[in-house]
């Protein structure tokens, strides 16, 4: 692996597990640095109380606890007041991240993440650090226009609040055409930091799968041009050609909006985690995550 000099620009990074992957783990404790932002999944099977769980375990550790809220799977005004007053009072949550969730399960009042911001929920209950969701690739659920609309309200409701917002893409594997979509925000109206996210080391059979859950078209069709190397099949998938990418992008562009890589860990916990920190990045990271002016 290459290690990062001091002198380079090194994204700090968060990392992503479902609340039974930190329940089910015992040396959790061990994988990242105290700091480290840790996103929760929800892809409605685990119930609140699980979630709670992993955010206070996640919490003990010295960790901060990032909770998926997906708008359309909460049933009612109530349903999303008693998760957040649960994830705040019980487990010591102020940072979330807000997704639409998918079109056709929608499940009450909640058609999309304006919908929660635009409640007022979350600043009743002290949460200011929001992120929201972004696709360099598009949503095959809604057109391009209508995300960047979207995006155009999101920023315009950190302006005018005193939400702290980011946007956390999906992930993807062209780097070059993520960095050209995240550049070309200010010029649409849209100033939030950004966090790019990708996919750690994983399996390339293993990508394949999830880029096709996920809808990430173009990302796929690389996948498939790779999988036609012997060689990429057998060494599966390395990030960091695209993570060194994006650092040398920002070296040279210091104004970008990217101010954090967001890892979606598809080859487990343990491997993702051991990348970075041979890398040098959770060393760096730690020192910036505890200061969340940063990002």
């Amino acid at each position: 692996m290459m290690n990062v000099k001091a002198n380079e620009r090194t994204l700090p990074v968060s990392i992503e597990a479902s609340p039974t992957q930190i329940l089910k783990n015992e040396a959790i404790g061990e994988l990242f640095p105290s700091g480290s932002w840790v996103y929760l999944t929800d892809v409605g099977t685990a119930p609140l109380e699980t979630m709670v769980a992993a955010a206070k375990k996640l919490k003990s550790h010295g960790f901060e606890a990032v909770p998926h809220i997906p708008a359309r799977r909460i049933t009612s005004n109530v349903d999303l007041e008693h998760r957040i007053s649960a994830l705040v009072n019980e487990a010591g949550v102020s940072n979330v991240l807000v997704i639409a969730g998918e079109a056709e399960h929608q499940q009450g009042p909640y058609a999309s993440t304006m919908d929660i911001l635009q409640s007022d929920v979350l600043s009743a209950n002290g949460i200011a650090r929001i992120g929201v969701a972004g696709h360099p690739e598009g949503n095959t659920s809604i057109s391009d226009e209508m995300i960047l609309s979207s995006l155009r309200a999101k920023s315009d409701f950190a302006q005018n609040t005193d939400a702290q917002m980011r946007i956390v893409t999906q992930f993807g594997f062209d780097t070059a055409s993520f960095l050209s979509w995240a550049d070309s925000l200010p010029g649409l109206g849209i100033d939030l930091p950004v966090h790019l996210g990708m996919a750690g080391p994983a399996k390339m059979t293993t990508l394949i799968k999830y880029a096709a859950i996920c809808g990430v078209g173009p990302s796929l069709r690389f996948l498939r041009k790779r999988m036609s190397a012997l060689s990429a099949l057998a060494l599966g998938y390395d990030p960091e050609p695209a993570l060194a990418d994006l650092e040398a992008h920002l070296a040279a562009n210091p104004a970008s909006l990217i101010q954090a890589a967001h890892v979606f860990p598809f080859g487990g916990l343990k491997k993702s985690a051991n990348w970075l920190d041979e890398r040098g990045s959770w060393n760096i990271k730690k020192s910036l995550y505890l200061d969340a002016n940063v990002i």
